[in-house]
This record gives structure tokens, C-alpha cells and sequence, in this order.
């Protein structure tokens, strides 16, 4: 059984940053998409980021690219999602999720959606 368990989450001030953490287990992730994404109240849940499963690639979305970071380690099935310069708009529930890529698929367009594995969500809740 797959599981994702994210950590890290909690409240902090605008300009602040945080460190999410996200630990899979159930199987190897070596060939998994490993993405951040996050939902606000009443609004939509959205991609935030995403890294591919060779690790050399990383996807973000335009309202969090050049404040985060999003890193992965293959050999401890962690990924991780550094947040910087934080906004009271980045408020939300953030999930961890999971996905098999096929090896011909590259690029933003492949690990934007899609997921099949998704963690439990950890709050993040941004201070004006």
C-alpha cells in the first residue's frame, strides 16, 4: 500500500519560510513523479511543484517559481518543498503526491496532473 505522509507544515509570518517534508513508502518511487500541491479555502486544489522521477528536472508553478525549491531523494523516497519569501496568499492545505511517468514522457505538460497517490496534507497558514 502506498503512503505519503507530509510534514513540516504550521504558522509563520509573511516573508518567512518553511520546509515541507514528504516521506513515501509502499513501493519503489524511483520511477515516480514527485509533486507539492496545495489547496485554500474555497478555491480549487493547484500545482505548486513538481520533480521528475530521474530527479534532474523541476517544475513550478508561476506563483511560487524563483521562492521555492522542490528536492527529492531516490534513496530515502523523500521529497521535500522549500518555501521562501512566503505570502499570506500561499495559506493553504499543501498534499504530497505521487505518479508514474513513463519513460518517454518529459517535460511541465507530464507532471502537472494526474497524480494517483496523494498524502494526508499538512496546513501552512501565512501571517500578514
Amino acid at each position: 500500500q502506498v503512503q505519503l505522509v507530509e510534514s513540516g507544515g504550521g504558522l509563520v509570518q509573511a516573508g518567512g519560510s518553511l520546509r515541507l517534508s514528504c516521506a513515501a513508502s509502499g513501493r519503489t518511487f524511483s520511477r515516480y513523479g514527485l509533486g507539492w500541491f496545495r489547496q485554500a479555502p474555497g478555491k480549487e486544489r493547484e500545482f505548486v511543484a513538481a520533480r521528475s522521477w530521474s530527479g534532474s528536472s523541476a517544475y513550478y508553478a508561476d506563483s511560487v517559481k524563483g521562492r521555492s525549491t522542490i528536492s527529492r531523494d531516490n534513496a530515502k523516497n523523500t521529497v521535500t518543498l522549500q518555501m521562501n519569501s512566503l505570502k499570506p496568499e500561499d495559506t493553504a492545505v499543501y498534499y504530497c503526491a505521487a505518479k508514474e511517468v513513463p519513460y518517454y514522457c518529459s517535460g511541465y505538460g507530464c507532471y502537472v496532473d494526474k497524480y494517483d497517490y496523494w498524502g494526508q496534507g499538512t496546513q501552512v497558514t501565512v501571517s500578514s
